[in-house]
């Protein structure tokens, strides 16, 4: 995540994520399942811009950017790739995860005042790349800042695991297997820059119908061949073992998922699958350049949503 601070004012641009590899190790007796599951922060962002108040009334403004460009970093600094005149409103509402975020930190902290979230989306919704948790965290992030609470992250993470499972891993701001329900985090580093081309296909998948679909298998992957090829810049070695053991689920409820599957097999990429719980699919590509190209290339074949994504730093 990128920060940006002028008091009493805190903007975070918060990235969407993929699931490089993902397995599911048993149903546990909370309900939830036990998952082993490789992370990585993309440069898909969301806005999020919260201003601190002395009236303690909390509220929320989200909206589309409807031409869904996303900022791209330049020494730090964000550079708008796209015009965002066009917008459509998102209701507010208390089942926002970023205006339950800065409740909860304003609860645990005792903070007296109150704030304003502006949330600008650009990250797909019900498409597996954990849009809401990133802006939770990004909300925890900049209220922290701009309250001038001044947690640490180790604290702000005990919050946001109360959140959701994905939310702690937006606080690493890195690449982490995470395991437990998600909520524990080992970050990753010395990895080498990968390439990506995502497509989110017209129709969303519900997470808890998805993981209904799936059985824990009695003999699981392994997450740590992939790590290794990552770390040695092996990125062949890499798209091949990409996995998600929900992909199969996902194709049982939607045609979307096995298209994409198929369409994507059109094309060179080094590997592709769904990631998390889905609808969105991706593919791993050798290079920017190369990501591009099978970008605009999916795009001709009527995926308008295809889009060339770094990893995000």
């Amino acid at each position: 995540m990128h920060v940006h601070w002028a008091d009493p004012v805190a903007t975070v641009y918060a990235p969407a994520k993929l699931n490089l590899f993902l397995e599911i190790l048993r149903r546990r007796d909370d309900g939830f399942h036990e998952i082993e599951t490789l992370m990585a922060p993309v440069a898909r962002w969301d806005t999020l811009r919260f201003e601190a108040t002395a009236d303690p009334q909390l509220t929320c403004d989200s909206r589309w950017a409807i031409s869904q460009n996303s900022p791209e970093f330049v020494a730090g600094q964000p550079v708008e790739t796209g015009a965002y005149h066009a917008l459509r409103e998102l209701p507010s509402s208390e089942n926002n995860l970023a205006l339950r975020a800065v409740k909860r930190l304003r609860e645990a902290a005792g903070v007296r005042g109150g704030g304003k979230i502006e949330l600008l989306k650009r990250i797909p919704m019900a498409a597996g790349m954990a849009g809401g948790s990133s802006d939770c965290a990004a909300a925890l992030m900049a209220a922290n800042i701009a309250w001038k609470v001044n947690w640490s992250r180790e604290r702000l993470a005990t919050i946001a695991a109360e959140l959701g499972s994905d939310v702690p891993f937006f606080l690493v701001q890195q690449p982490a297997v995470c395991s437990g329900r998600g909520e524990r985090i080992a970050p990753q580093k010395n990895l080498a820059p990968l390439n990506f081309v995502i497509v989110q296909p017209p129709a969303g998948l519900s997470t808890a119908e998805v993981y209904r679909y799936c059985r824990p298998t009695s003999a699981p992957r392994a997450v740590g061949p992939l790590l290794t090829a990552w770390r040695a810049g092996r990125l062949a070695e890499l798209g091949k073992l990409l996995f998600n053991r929900l992909q199969a689920a996902a194709e049982q409820i939607s045609p979307w998922v096995w298209r994409l599957r198929n369409e994507f097999d059109r094309y060179d990429f080094l590997g592709h699958q769904l990631t998390g719980s889905g609808s969105a699919y991706f593919g791993l590509c050798h290079s920017t350049r190369h990501a591009r190209r099978l970008a605009s290339a999916l795009r001709g074949r009527g995926f308008a949503t295809a889009m060339a994504v770094t990893g995000a730093t």
